[in-house]
């Protein structure tokens, strides 16, 4: 919601116009990422622009060709800036400092490759 209000406002209209079960998958920040949460919105948004978290909405109800909608642009922001300003992952690099470097690197890796993954369905579709 913090990253595009309208994007998300329409997802939830199609899940909710949906005639059957529909998911919205959501990020959703708690007090233990770490940050204040009247900032929410804001990391929504950083989630968003650092590739962290992808948006797009698929409709089973519109025409073949538009049902997978791929919103997201190009990361604004750098990854590992992003995971490192919540605690979960600095609490990683503060217990574990040799393997959270590797794993900051994997889970960036793991990330690119959902958004290519992703951005390649809405191609085909």
């Amino acid at each position: 919601m913090g990253a595009n209000r309208a994007q998300a406002q329409k997802a939830m209209m199609e899940a909710e116009a949906y005639p059957g079960p529909s998911i919205i998958f959501a990020y959703a920040p708690c007090i233990n990422h770490g940050f204040d949460m009247s900032q929410s919105q804001e990391e929504m948004k950083r989630a968003v622009q650092s590739g962290y978290w992808p948006l797009f909405r698929y409709n089973p109800q519109l025409e073949e060709g538009s049902r997978f909608n791929w919103e997201t642009k190009e990361p604004t922001l750098n990854y590992q800036d992003f995971i490192r300003g919540e605690r979960r992952y600095t609490a990683l690099k503060k217990t574990n400092p040799a393997e959270a470097e590797s794993l900051f690197n994997k889970a960036e890796a793991d990330a690119k490759r959902r958004m290519d993954f992703f951005r390649k369905i809405g191609e085909l579709m």
